[in-house]
């Protein structure tokens, strides 16, 4: 059982990178750039902020989904996914779907693309809609976190 004990320490870790990250990007980064920068100059800050962040949260994504199947195949807790009140295992796997997707999928076929084409034509507009879109992905995030938290320590909704 000692690989699940370090499972979980990873997945912790991993997850305290991540959502943490997209924390900081929301609450700070996103709010600072909308006060420091010309609106013309916000896009660009952001992508270079952001790019780096994205470079190693695609390492914490892995790691949290790579620790989670882990300690879920070697726990054999699978009947957990039929159960309601597991709601948070299925809320964890769908932040991880939805983020591993971006990060994976969307961010290198056509995100950058988008955000670049449409900054251009509203700066201002891109990076309000950007700040919404981390404000929902962080909400999902802390609710599922917190979720997790509950059941993991046995309160089952």
């Amino acid at each position: 059982m000692d690989d699940v004990i370090l499972a979980r320490a990873l997945h912790v870790l991993a997850v305290l990178h991540w959502i943490g990250g997209v924390a900081m990007v929301t609450l700070v980064i996103l709010p600072a750039i909308a006060r420091l920068a010309e609106p013309e100059r916000r896009p660009a800050l952001f992508e270079a902020i952001e790019g780096r962040f994205g470079a190693q949260a695609r390492w914490s994504v892995t790691l949290a989904g790579l620790s989670g199947f882990w300690m879920t195949w070697r726990l054999d807790a699978w009947d957990r996914f039929a159960e309601a009140g597991y709601w948070w295992m299925h809320a964890m796997v769908a932040v991880w779907a939805l983020f591993t997707t971006v990060l994976f999928v969307a961010e290198p076929l056509f995100l950058h693309a988008w955000f670049r084409t449409r900054a251009q034509r509203d700066p201002a507009g891109t990076m309000a809609l950007v700040l919404r879109a981390h404000r929902v992905l962080l909400a999902l995030s802390a609710v599922t976190v917190v979720g997790a938290v509950l059941g993991a320590h046995g309160l089952l909704l």
